[in-house]
């Protein structure tokens, strides 16, 4: 096995089988984190690609591989329009595809609150870059880490996913993402989830 990711709560992702499949590890205090992803990596798995569960056990979630590469791969971080437009591209696919009437999750631990809803869908809620994943084309791929999908507004993630672009690429890509989404930007919903993100308890993403 393989570490390929260290999250802040102390799990790690490991590559078993050369990018086939993948088990994510917990400290037993976060073991319910994962609980939480399966189930909705199991629900959201007839509209969108994303990891197929293979089991789970105590504190261990395995899945199985999916072709791409992370928006932050090396390759990527060195085309950041690129990247930024498929993160956008593969939001918007997200939030059109999930049905928003059949989903059984509220909305995700740090949306405490929100001003009058633009568009309700349902959110990946933590749409980082480092989640998407990206084709060897430059499209968008499928979602990865979906533990806190749930019902929110769709600024819910369009407000974090362009925070994270400064966070992983040198540049103002913001635009070439809201672009690739197809909406302009609004600055008052962007700052208020953000504000929510920054001031959300880690340990409930």
């Amino acid at each position: 096995m393989v570490p390929v990711w260290v999250n802040e709560l102390g799990g790690v992702t490991f590559d078993v089988d050369g990018g086939r499949e993948y088990v994510k590890v917990s400290p037993p205090v976060w073991a319910h984190h994962l609980v939480a992803e399966a189930e909705r990596l199991r629900w959201a798995a007839g509209a969108v690609r994303v990891p197929r569960v293979l089991g789970t056990g105590d504190g261990w979630l395995h899945t199985e591989g999916l072709p791409g590469r992370s928006a932050v791969a090396p390759h990527w971080v060195a085309n950041p329009r690129t990247a930024a437009r498929a993160i956008g591209v593969g939001l918007r696919v997200m939030h059109e595809r999930l049905p928003l009437d059949d989903c059984p999750f509220g909305p995700p631990p740090w949306v405490t609150d929100s001003p009058p809803i633009d568009q309700l869908v349902v959110c990946h809620g933590d749409a980082c870059a480092p989640n998407t994943l990206i084709d060897d084309d430059g499209r968008f791929y499928g979602h990865v880490d979906l533990g806190d999908l749930g019902v929110a507004d769709r600024w819910a993630d369009l407000a974090v996913a362009t925070l994270s672009l400064s966070w992983n690429y040198s540049g103002s890509w913001e635009g070439e993402l809201f672009d690739a989404y197809g909406v302009d930007p609004d600055r008052a919903r962007i700052d208020y989830y953000r504000r929510l993100w920054n001031e959300g308890d880690i340990s409930s993403r």
